[in-house]
């Protein structure tokens, strides 16, 4: 429906290895009948990117052969801090935490592109 995100599932890129995270990623998409995916890209706080936002955009371009979704790289930044700060307003330990941040981090990335769109 668009307006609130939900964790599906963490896909990883395993030894650089973007085809089959790309692959698992758009058959995601087609599962749940998503027209666009949005990728995090991550940038420096200065606003500068890195080798890990090259990551991102190599991910995204192979994602794109794989989907007829529209594929969004959306800014990243802070979003693994603002999910911290939620697991533990739910009372979650730091142990628990490192086995869904990504996963939380992920989700958050999704919540503020939404938010973005329903602001427009």
């Amino acid at each position: 429906m668009g307006f609130m995100a939900h964790p599906y599932s963490t896909i990883k890129v395993k030894g650089g290895d973007c085809l089959t995270a790309a692959a698992e990623i758009a058959a995601a998409a087609r599962d749940k009948e998503a027209g666009t995916i949005v990728i995090g890209l991550p940038r420096n706080m200065n606003g500068t990117y890195g080798p890990a936002a090259e990551k991102s955009r190599a991910l995204a371009e192979v994602v794109k052969q794989h989907t007829t979704a529209r594929v969004i790289l959306w800014d990243e930044r802070l979003t693994t801090a603002a999910a911290t700060r939620r697991l533990q307003e739910t009372g979650m330990d730091s142990r628990a935490q490192r086995q869904i941040i990504d996963q939380a981090a992920a989700v958050q990335i999704l919540q503020d592109w939404l938010d973005s769109q329903s602001a427009t």
